[in-house]
């Protein structure tokens, strides 16, 4: 039986060359954004603002892995604020996730666009949301993928579950980082921890070994990390507000609990929820082949009906 890396990389293979991205620097709320889009397609399909997770890192650490998604749409990426090429902001560790998710509003304005879907993944996905529910007529639909949860209840379970599936050296990296630290906005500290964690991703240990994250340090984001721990955030009532209709994806085997998506789903009005069986946080690595072809479809339906 062909391993999982054998299957991402039949899935790969059976690909056109991912397209070249244009890059372009745009002014948002003050600040240059670096962005990144790919060339438009012959269609009049909306297009797809993607947003990484990590909120250390820039838009690599989702370019080129949706890059099957521009065959059919513009997908456009960028480096939030303080990360990667964008401008950080005068104070960076005053910054907070909210500031993320008014600058895609405030992106897509900049862009002279007049609706686009989103995508969110992980800690991203948490910004799409709350982009979404501020900028409800500018936002057509919405896809998380393994998105964090509306509060932050899932931190504990998610460090516990982390630690069940490292092995030597790679449990004693995160036991060495006590979750109390991170309220701490250290950049090299959060820089450390993400890393550490970064192989019980996966639901295959094998591909743990395939990926390695580039180590990142980022001002803003460790101080909006370290606020959403030390503040206990809750943004339920805020996402109640998302009228686009949502695809919530989560891996079955992803360290966070698969349960963080059915309280996603059950918050937004007009969800469908999907889990992907043998795949961890990375379905667009782990479980392509299924991945793509929901999102793709989503996306592509002429009509949706309210779910729930």
């Amino acid at each position: 039986m062909p391993s999982a890396y054998d299957r991402f990389l039949a899935f790969r293979h059976s690909l056109p060359r991912a397209p070249r991205l244009q890059r372009q620097t745009v002014r948002v709320r003050g600040l240059a954004l670096a962005v990144f889009s790919s060339p438009p397609t012959a269609d009049d399909a909306p297009p797809l603002l993607c947003i990484n997770g990590g909120l250390l890192y820039d838009h690599s650490m989702l370019w080129p892995a949706l890059s099957p998604l521009a065959a059919k749409r513009q997908v456009i990426l960028y480096d939030q604020r303080g990360r990667g090429a964008s401008q950080a902001p005068a104070n960076p560790g005053e910054a907070t996730i909210d500031d993320d998710a008014a600058d895609v509003g405030a992106l897509r304005r900049a862009l002279g666009i007049a609706r686009w879907d989103l995508l969110g993944h992980s800690w991203g996905g948490g910004i799409a949301m709350l982009a979404a529910a501020a900028d409800t007529t500018g936002t057509r639909r919405l896809v998380t993928v393994d998105a964090v949860g509306p509060t932050n209840d899932w931190m504990p379970e998610l460090r516990r579950t982390v630690l069940s599936r490292l092995r030597g050296a790679q449990h004693e990296a995160v036991e060495r980082i006590p979750e109390s630290a991170l309220v701490n906005a250290d950049p090299d500290l959060h820089s450390r921890y993400a890393r550490a964690v970064y192989p019980a991703w996966f639901a295959d240990p094998d591909m743990a070994t395939r990926f390695t994250p580039p180590r990142a340090i980022s001002e803003a984001g460790a101080a909006v990390l370290a606020r959403l721990r030390a503040e206990r955030y809750d943004w339920r009532a805020r996402l109640r507000a998302v009228s686009a209709p949502t695809l919530v994806i989560h891996g079955e085997q992803d360290a966070l609990s698969p349960a963080v998506s059915s309280d996603i789903a059950s918050l937004l009005k007009y969800s469908r929820r999907i889990l992907l069986p043998n795949s961890g946080h990375m379905p667009f690595w782990e479980a392509p082949e299924s991945f793509f072809p929901q999102v793709d479809s989503f996306l592509d339906a002429p009509t949706l009906h309210p779910v729930g």
